[in-house]
């Protein structure tokens, strides 16, 4: 319930503050609060992502009923985005399981067997202004509006999301007859953006470095995946308490029961966890460019890379395809 408070109060304390600023033409003051808001709301979505794994509370009601709540103001449908992420828990690493909660990720052998059309399409969904700056938004706002990846899975996925947008609609009509649409958008737009494109990269970098692990179901193994696929995203104390520890993420794979805040306790006690897929924040920039799996070299590789005289898919030598 701490963590609850302590994450809650000031994402209201601190929207109260940017629509103040808003109203008294501070516009850009708006702005800077929305930037220690959004590590808020962040941070309250990772409470809501450790009730989804009946983490954070003993009870599964409170955890189902407080990760609905939280829902509503992540702008991502509970219900609906537990089932996709358990499907993400256990399919991580598979190249034969790939294309639900997940980010987007071919082989070299499958991106040089592509037309052009069907490689520039994936250059742009892999482009950082795309995957970072255009993608967020269009996640959160748009696609989980609706179940995509469930869509014909009954009608529980569509209650989630159905429900979860009736609620955001109502809050949002209540605001904006408060405070004026223009105000509305002003304050919260900013944070939800934000807050949106740093799960993204949070997401990303934990599934998306050079040592990672990728293989095809017949010898995929969920402990491997977890341990060698899940990085250990070693950030700033700061930094850390905003992303709830989910940068140990190599751990909360191994076991997603352990709640964020107990997950410094892991590395405190096991050690030997700290050296493995640990990725400092420099070292996290530098893997924007590893696009590829490279199943011959067991790795992440870049586009150039792909094309360059020494990169191989199988034993087949790719020298001069593009």
């Amino acid at each position: 319930m701490v963590e609850l408070a302590i994450t809650a109060l000031p994402l209201v304390a601190l929207w109260a503050a940017a629509w103040f600023a808003c109203s008294q033409g501070y516009w850009w003051a708006s702005l800077l609060i929305a930037i220690p808001a959004s590590g808020f709301l962040v941070r309250l979505f990772m409470i809501q992502h450790d009730c989804s794994h009946g983490a954070f509370f003993q009870r599964k009601r409170a955890n189902d009923w407080v990760g609905r709540v939280i829902s509503i103001l992540t702008m991502t449908p509970y219900d609906f985005w537990r089932r996709t992420h358990a499907v993400h828990h256990a399919t991580s690493g598979n190249l034969d399981r790939r294309g639900l909660g997940d980010i987007d990720t071919l082989t070299v052998r499958e991106y040089l067997a592509r037309r052009r059309w069907g490689r520039l399409k994936y250059r742009l969904y892999r482009n950082p202004v795309v995957l970072f700056g255009l993608g967020p938004g269009y996640l959160f706002l748009l696609q989980q509006r609706l179940p995509v990846g469930l869509l014909r899975s009954g009608w529980q996925p569509w209650i989630s999301t159905q429900a979860t947008n009736a609620a955001i609609v109502s809050i949002a009509a209540l605001l904006i007859w408060l405070i004026g649409v223009k105000a509305f958008f002003l304050v919260h737009l900013p944070i939800m953006l934000l807050a949106a494109t740093f799960g993204v990269w949070l997401f990303y970098v934990q599934h998306q470095f050079e040592e990672t692990f990728w293989s095809e179901n017949r010898s995929w193994d969920l402990h491997e995946a977890a341990l060698r696929g899940s990085s250990y995203y070693d950030l700033p104390p700061v930094l850390r308490w905003f992303s709830a520890n989910i940068g140990i993420h190599h751990v909360h794979h191994l076991c997603s029961r352990i709640p964020y805040y107990r997950l410094p306790n892991v590395l405190r006690d096991y050690p030997e966890l700290r050296d493995v897929g640990r990725l400092t924040l420099l070292q996290s920039f530098r893997s924007v460019r590893l696009v590829l799996w490279d199943e011959a070299q067991g790795r992440l590789v870049s586009f150039r890379e792909a094309r360059s005289a020494g990169c191989t898919s199988a034993g087949h030598p790719l020298t001069g395809a593009s």
